[in-house]
């Protein structure tokens, strides 16, 4: 039986809906935007779905992400993918990155091991990378809008710091001495790829909210 619009398994109310069950990635996002807008995750749904991602792009995956919670909830979303972009690897893993150490499920360590495997004999001046990150958010009027947040760095040869998930252990962004593993919270969202990406989208909803004000006056 499909929900209605916005309503959580504890019958409280969202604003929107983040398509992911990924707690790290709920949490950072709740920690960017503080009180702004009020976002439940998949799990508040009572969603335990694993949403298809065989995109081939990072635009493609946060776009069906959206749209498979727009059919299902009939609410305001937004989706998200993330990649890791090795210049040395040809870009690799790029939108493969959440499974580029095991074919099913999400295993960070086995990706950070395939990883540091691949770049073996490469020197520091060539493990430039980057950080991508594009949200999808499907409005009420189930118009879609695409957000993107990147940040330059280069790739370790061994992990460094406790914090952080994914590959945080291994990048180092450009002009930093820490790892965002080592960073602590508030300095990595200050300029992380997906705190770049998050205000942009937090930009456009405050526009939004301010012409549909004025519009109504």
């Amino acid at each position: 039986m499909r929900q209605q619009t916005g309503e959580t398994k504890g019958n409280a109310r969202a604003e929107m809906i983040f398509a992911t069950g990924n707690a790290h990635k709920l949490k950072e996002f709740r920690e960017i935007v503080g009180g702004d807008i009020v976002v439940c995750g998949l799990s508040d749904m009572g969603c335990d779905a694993d949403i298809p991602e065989d995109a081939e792009t990072l635009e493609g995956n946060a776009l069906a992400k959206a749209r498979w919670v727009a059919a299902r909830y009939g609410a305001p979303c937004f989706a998200d993918d993330t990649g890791l972009e090795v210049d040395a690897l040809d870009g690799r893993p790029g939108v493969h990155s959440a499974r580029y150490g095991c074919a099913e499920g999400h295993d960070a360590q086995a990706n950070r091991q395939r990883l540091l495997s691949e770049l073996q004999g490469v020197e520091p001046a060539a493990r430039t990378a980057r950080f991508r990150t594009v949200i999808a958010y499907i409005d009420a009027r189930g118009a879609e809008h695409l957000f993107e947040g990147t940040v330059e760095g280069h790739i370790l040869d061994s992990e460094r710091g406790g914090d952080g998930f994914g590959y945080d252990p291994l990048f180092v962004p450009a002009g930093w001495t820490q790892t965002f593993a080592e960073a602590g919270a508030d300095r990595k969202n200050a300029v992380s790829h997906r705190g770049r990406a998050v205000r942009a989208f937090v930009d456009f909803l405050r526009n939004e909210k301010q012409k549909n004000n004025n519009n109504t006056r």
